[in-house]
């Protein structure tokens, strides 16, 4: 789904991004960035995750990367 959108976007920030990724458009810039930002967002949920799982200690998982 796209949203047309007239928005003031920063000039310089947006010419930056462009020039770093080789971006043609600015929509094409846009577009990747909000991707990004999402996500490096999502991957900072994971880290909330760490030490909330228990693990069993018995559990030997190279014997399960054997098991078809």
């Amino acid at each position: 789904m796209c949203v047309a959108a007239n928005i003031e976007l920063n000039e310089s920030l947006l010419s930056k991004a462009m020039a770093l990724g080789g971006f043609k458009t600015k929509e094409e810039a846009v577009n990747e960035i909000l991707a990004e930002y999402v996500r490096s967002r999502e991957q900072l949920k994971v880290i909330d995750l760490f030490g909330t799982v228990e693990l069993e200690e018995s559990f030997d998982y190279k014997k399960q990367r054997k098991v078809k």
